[in-house]
């Protein structure tokens, strides 16, 4: 696909938000139920099962991105299964997705983890005591009292995927109007010696995730304000 500078920047841009924003909302899911479990249950294999969650925060993302080749790859594990089902992630945003999602998901996770511990369970034991299932002492108790931290990560997890490269470049490749991101786009202007057009992104990219986690602190002190009041 042929695009003028402008809208290959637009792309990138709009790519990027997309791949972002839906690995978010993936790995956001995900941390929530399993941070849940991990913060209330009680079982041998508790450690492994943490440690294991917080691997891809220090794995290079080379390994992650190989990882996933061998386990969604054309001959990975399950890309016979994925190519039955017609989905291709290799060399597709949807790829992508992926990369961000097992990227940012330790981020999440830990984030959440934290903040649902800290609420005091005298107060969750006692909506029980009051006949309230689980999952209405998770949504009036535990989730009012832990949004802000979970809010935290999520951003956190938002600003991470955005500038995800490594296992992106890996999995997804560089192919610009399809698979290019904002981060993938700086590193083929600076190889391209260009310059000029990597330090636009790379304000541009700045510019997104300042803002973004300055909404994110926004929506946060007015809620606690609301609360206050």
């Amino acid at each position: 696909m042929d695009l003028s500078p402008d809208q290959s920047i637009y792309f990138c841009m709009v790519l990027t938000l997309k791949v972002a924003g839906i690995a978010t909302l993936v790995a956001a899911s995900m941390a929530l139920g399993l941070a849940w479990f991990m913060a209330r249950g009680r079982f041998p294999a508790k450690g492994w099962v943490d440690a294991l969650c917080a691997l891809p925060l220090v794995l290079p993302p080379t390994v992650i991105g190989y990882c996933l080749i061998l386990l969604v790859g054309r001959r990975g594990a399950l890309g016979s299964w994925l190519a039955e089902a017609g989905i291709t992630l290799i060399f597709s945003w949807q790829g992508a997705v992926v990369a961000a999602t097992v990227v940012i998901f330790p981020l999440s996770y830990r984030a959440t983890r934290a903040a649902l511990e800290s609420v005091d369970h005298t107060l969750e034991n006692a909506a029980r005591t009051l006949g309230a299932t689980e999952w209405q002492v998770l949504c009036r108790v535990s989730l009012p009292l832990a949004w802000r931290g979970i809010l935290a990560g999520i951003s956190l997890a938002f600003a991470r995927g955005m500038g995800e490269f490594g296992a992106t470049l890996m999995i997804a490749g560089n192919l610009p109007g399809r698979t290019q991101t904002l981060a993938l786009a700086i590193y083929d202007a600076f190889q391209a010696g260009n310059d000029e057009k990597a330090l636009a992104l790379v304000l541009l990219t700045s510019a997104l995730c300042v803002a973004l986690l300055l909404l994110a602190e926004g929506l946060a002190a007015r809620r606690l304000a609301a609360s206050g009041a």
